[in-house]
């Protein structure tokens, strides 16, 4: 005879497989009927709407005065060039949520997307074409490139302009080119009508899958907190499912699970790293710094530990930090008895 249940099975099993640099499979399982799309429609679409990415703003161009201009020397009207520059895809190289960019070409040249690409900025698809000027042709303009989410149309950038002369331009910030979600039913506790979520990620290379994965989880738990002022619910449940929490995930589970190469499982093993959960403790100075590992092995390990979700060096554990090196220890005590 069944029991009858108080509250819903949480889920305790995923996996990350990164397909290719900008694609990733997300797959998190068992879940109750009905609550794998519960789950899965809101994170797709802050996928799209809530992912951090990089896009020009505004533009000016020398001796142009408007988008409908033309430009002597250069094939492209101006309208065409604003069009094909929006197709670049930037990655700022400081840490600011603003630059402006000067770039200058001299013809005869055809210019493409990695030719904008310099200390300040990378242009992600290098191949893209943006402009042809002829041997008597020099161009020059200033690109102001600034961090955001979603879409915001010219109007709303001109708004924000201080000089006149730059040229206000729709902003495409989100480096989501797609995200879809499939829900396949999972059999668990001999029962059939589990379900089980499979998330793929496609971006434009501005940002991994795992990251823009990660701003829609940030961007769901900080909508969500506006209910912490009335209810301390989440940290009852935080409470009740942190000691379960590190006992579903893999971090109990010994090294050899993570199929590592014989080079880097011997050199873990030499120094006494028994547990997954002792990798995701530590920095990447603490791995990085044990005897014998080199570059290829540090890289693998790292690599892997992202898949799995617990990077190395990151504070995902938070709260449960300590009880997992407890959990560790009585382990290693329990073995060594």
């Amino acid at each position: 005879m069944k029991n009858i249940k108080t509250s819903a099975y949480t889920p305790t099993e995923f996996t990350i497989e990164n397909i290719s640099d900008t694609v990733a499979k997300i797959s998190a399982w068992p879940f109750e009927i009905g609550y794998g799309i519960t789950l899965a429609h809101p994170l797709r679409r802050l996928l799209y709407t809530s992912t951090i990415g990089y896009a020009p703003t505004a533009i000016h161009i020398e001796g142009v005065t408007h988008e409908f201009d033309s430009m002597h020397g250069m094939l492209e009207d101006v309208a065409f060039f604003i069009i094909n520059l929006k197709k670049l895809r930037f990655k700022l190289k400081s840490n600011s949520d603003k630059e402006s960019v000067e770039f200058s070409f001299k013809g005869p040249k055809e210019i493409h997307g990695k030719d904008l690409s310099n200390s300040q900025v990378e242009v992600v698809n290098a191949d893209a074409y943006l402009a042809t000027i002829n041997e008597d042709a020099e161009l020059k303009f200033t690109l102001v490139i600034e961090k955001g989410i979603g879409y915001v149309p010219s109007e709303e950038t001109k708004e924000l302009l201080n000089d006149s002369k730059f040229i206000a331009l729709d902003a495409f910030f989100t480096p989501v080119r797609e995200a879809t979600y499939d829900i396949e039913k999972v059999l668990f506790e001999d029962n059939p009508d589990y379900e089980k979520v499979i998330l793929t990620i496609t971006t434009d290379g501005q940002i991994s899958p795992n990251e823009a994965f990660q701003n829609a989880l940030e961007a769901m738990y900080k909508q969500l907190s506006v209910f912490d002022k009335i209810t301390n619910v989440r940290n009852i449940i935080k409470t009740q499912a942190s000691n379960n929490e590190l006992e579903s995930t893999k971090l109990l589970q010994n090294i050899a699970d993570l199929n590592l190469s014989a080079r880097s499982f011997n050199c873990l093993e030499k120094v006494g790293v028994v547990y997954i959960g002792e990798l995701a403790l530590m920095s990447v100075n603490e791995l990085a710094g044990l005897k014998n590992l080199g570059k290829k092995s540090l890289d693998e390990i790292k690599n892997i530990m992202e898949s799995i979700g617990f990077p190395i060096g990151s504070s995902k554990l938070g709260d449960n930090r300590e009880l997992l090196e407890k959990k560790i220890a009585e382990l290693k005590a329990q073995h060594e008895g």
